[in-house]
């Protein structure tokens, strides 16, 4: 055999074998991706009372005689916030086994009516009165 001929033999395994590792390398690359996790965004529903819900935790409230809030110089109404330094109390367990809607809101007394706030955002989510 010729040395021309040797040297191209080489060269064609050399090759061959190259093309067989790149190629058994590309059958064992295996990329796997953790599951994107999605969450969703719950949003919590306007409160709704009936009349007689609304008149229950009025009378009940009422009658446990919180210290009513000082008079306000802001109006509290639906929506409004209410500042940091007044003092919410816990919605009493009696009315939060009759209405459990109302379970998680704090409340305040201004002016004779009864003022639900949501403790996280500090807004007033609803106004009872006798």
């Amino acid at each position: 055999m010729t040395q021309f001929r040797q040297k191209a033999i080489l060269a064609a395994a050399a090759t061959a074998l190259a093309a067989s590792v790149t190629t058994a390398y590309a059958q064992t690359t295996v990329i796997t991706r953790e599951p994107v996790e999605r969450r969703t965004v719950v949003t919590e529903e306007p409160l709704t009372l009936t009349p007689v819900q609304r008149h229950t935790v009025y009378r009940t409230i009422v009658r446990e005689r919180a210290a009513p809030a000082p008079a306000p110089t802001v109006e509290y109404s639906v929506g409004t916030r209410v500042p940091a330094n007044v003092e919410l109390y816990s919605v009493p367990e009696s009315v939060a086994v009759e209405v459990p809607a109302i379970r998680r809101y704090k409340y305040m007394t201004v002016n004779n009516r009864v003022v639900l706030v949501d403790p996280t955002t500090s807004e007033v989510v609803e106004e009872l009165a006798d």
